[in-house]
């Protein structure tokens, strides 16, 4: 089964949010209806990336790497695909 990375941003703040999911359409309506946690606060999200891995495994070693990342800076390379999370991982 395919796995995804995805990074969600903000439509009202310059916030992103890093996750995994086999789905990641269906996680976006999640987070846009009924996630409390930092999502609820941003809404609404919209996808700005996803990159497809072969395993859950992988997938999830990505978003932990993405989260390491202390500057947003980072994130938007990642999203305007000027790195290549792979060469992270």
């Amino acid at each position: 089964m395919k796995y995804y990375l995805y990074i969600l941003k903000s439509s009202v703040k310059d916030k992103f949010y890093t996750g995994s999911s086999d789905n990641p359409p269906r996680r976006l309506g999640f987070h846009n209806t009924i996630e409390k946690g930092f999502t609820a606060r941003y809404r609404p999200w919209k996808i700005a990336f996803t990159e497809e891995f072969e395993s859950k495994s992988e997938a999830l070693k990505a978003e932990r790497e993405v989260k390491s990342w202390k500057r947003k800076k980072m994130i938007r390379k990642l999203i305007n695909k000027e790195i290549n999370i792979k060469i992270y991982l």
